[in-house]
């Protein structure tokens, strides 16, 4: 018998269950009767609100890559000149590889799931798409695009090293992208 009573946090809950299981055990680990049990729903429910895994994964995904964007935002969107928005990426890049290693994982497990399935990969395009905003906020375009690919880069090799660079190396590697420091090579090999 039906009580009346619905649960308007049950989809909420299924997509954070299948976030934290994601980064607990992997992406291989997710299937309906285990994000079910973690978020402690009747299994129907899984296809009640998804049309299947996919769409689930999607949309989990899709939280966690604006979770990501918004502590772009928390890190930027005070900067109000280029010499405070090099500090506050130094910043971001120390926050996020000294943060929670959930998203360190999550990261990467969305990585690895949109190289093998090209279906994934509008997620991560708008991922570096929604990044790159918050940087040409105080950077030109072609700038912002080296400086988001150096923020993963240097995040990754933070998080992961035994011993890990100091702020000090951050900066300066920021500085040098946002200041011309390097020579830009052109396709015939000469630079430019």
């Amino acid at each position: 018998m039906a009580t009346g009573h619905t649960d308007p946090r049950r989809r909420d809950r299924i997509i954070d269950a299948a976030l934290d299981l994601i980064a607990e055990e992997g992406l291989a680990a997710v299937s309906h009767r285990k994000v079910a049990a973690r978020a402690g729903v009747p299994l129907g429910s899984m296809t009640y609100h998804f049309d299947g895994i996919d769409q689930m994964l999607r949309e989990a995904f899709g939280r966690f890559t604006g979770h990501v964007v918004a502590v772009f935002d928390a890190h930027l969107g005070a900067a109000t000149g280029p010499e405070e928005a090099r500090a506050a990426v130094a910043d971001l890049v120390h926050a996020l590889s000294e943060g929670a290693r959930r998203d360190l994982v999550l990261t990467q497990e969305l990585y690895t799931l949109a190289a093998r399935r090209p279906a994934y990969r509008e997620l991560t395009e708008e991922w570096m798409r929604r990044s790159r905003a918050h940087l040409e906020r105080h950077f030109d375009p072609d700038t912002a695009r080296q400086l988001d690919a150096l923020i993963e880069g240097l995040t990754l090799h933070r998080a992961l090293a035994g011993d890990p660079h100091d702020r000090a190396l951050t900066l300066e590697a920021v500085t040098r992208i946002t200041t011309g420091g390097g020579t830009r090579v052109t396709t015939g090999g000469g630079r430019a």
